[in-house]
């Protein structure tokens, strides 16, 4: 396995907080009774698997690209599924249609991949694809948050949106390891690998944090208006 031990902590703490805040947005949904709420937490799941692949690709010391292939085409159905989500909670608003805030939107042109099972042409239109999808899926969370703030905490917002701030620093952190600093790839050096990583453990754990202080502000208004 090419990972160290600190990059295996952040690399599986990082999954697990995608799941803890899926769950913890599913059961803001469930006790403020907001079955869409409740839609979008379980749209999150399916990015929550395509981790596992990605876990399951660095076990085999990055020698089983078909698993880094699974995990990207899983992505594409998850960014789907979030935008969806999304799409719906926009529904709940009953105000006009968000279409044009969805035209515009450009691809991310992603350099440095790593090898891909399925040949670097078709891995770059998954990216791609996905890419555009997610990007969709962030300008229609801003429309939802700017219309209906009870929905999302303004740190969930920005833990979503801090995702590409991984991406931008993955992309760049790849530059140097292989072109710079003579690795064969990023996951072989693990001083870059871990920062990359890290950042997102931050974007999860922010969205899971964010979700948790919407269940204590519901929780607690319940208890004003009760007492009320």
């Amino acid at each position: 396995m090419l990972l160290s031990f600190p990059n295996w902590i952040i690399h599986i703490s990082s999954a697990l907080e995608w799941g803890i805040a899926a769950a913890l947005l599913f059961r803001y949904g469930k006790i403020s009774g907001r079955r869409d709420i409740r839609l979008f937490g379980l749209a999150m799941l399916p990015h929550w698997s395509g981790s596992f692949f990605v876990l399951g690709y660095h076990v085999s010391g990055d020698t089983i690209p078909m698993l880094l292939d699974i995990s990207e085409l899983i992505n594409v159905f998850g960014s789907t599924a979030l935008l969806l989500a999304t799409l719906n909670l926009l529904k709940s608003t009953n105000k006009a249609p968000a279409a044009g805030y969805v035209a515009s939107i450009g691809a991310i042109m992603i350099a440095g991949k790593p090898q891909s099972w399925l040949g670097a042409d078709i891995f770059d239109t998954i990216l791609q694809i996905s890419s555009v999808i997610y990007l969709t899926f962030l300008v229609l969370l801003l429309v939802v948050h700017r219309r209906d703030n009870t929905i999302f905490s303004g740190l969930t917002i920005a833990g979503f949106w801090f995702v590409l701030l991984f991406i931008s620093v993955t992309i760049f952190c790849m530059y140097l390891a292989t072109q710079v600093r003579g690795y064969a790839t990023l996951s072989h050096d693990n001083l870059l690998h871990g920062l990359a990583e890290s950042l997102l453990s931050i974007s999860n754990l922010m969205i899971a944090i964010g979700a948790q202080q919407k269940i204590k502000a519901y929780e607690r208004n319940q208890l004003t208006g009760t007492a009320g």
